[in-house]
């Protein structure tokens, strides 16, 4: 798939279940979609440029994530809003700066864990990686 890049793309997770006020009740829990941008991705690769643009592996980490805004009370899990994404997997034989690399379509975590998602937007279409 896709080499993820500070470019461009998207990574979603389809439930991320936070804490909402409904007063005078307790907080309930709910889902959000949870958005993260790669381009916000930190640390990224110093010497490694794809289209340009450095690439993500897996020892980077989205600082902050999007569309649970309205969870004020924190995730159920992690406690936590608008919480950083990461990346769980990623190629096995392909490293960039002795990390693995990261592609379309690897799993990804946000919210500091309370969700789990994909990327699912490339950053860039013209590196692949096939491993």
């Amino acid at each position: 798939m896709y080499a993820v890049t500070k470019q461009d793309g998207q990574c979603l997770a389809a439930a991320d279940v936070c804490k909402t006020p409904a007063p005078p009740a307790p907080p309930v829990p709910l889902p959000y979609p949870n958005i993260a941008m790669p381009m916000m991705g930190d640390p990224a690769t110093e010497k490694v440029f794809i289209t340009g643009m450095p690439a993500l592996t897996m020892a980077s980490k989205i600082t902050i994530s999007s569309g649970d805004e309205a969870g004020v009370a924190g995730g159920v899990a992690s406690a936590k809003q608008m919480g950083p994404a990461e990346f769980t997997q990623g190629s096995m034989t392909v490293s960039l700066e002795g990390n693995m690399a990261v592609r379309l379509g690897d799993p990804t975590k946000h919210n500091d864990g309370n969700a789990i998602g994909s990327v699912l937007a490339p950053s860039q279409n013209i590196v692949m990686i096939m491993s």
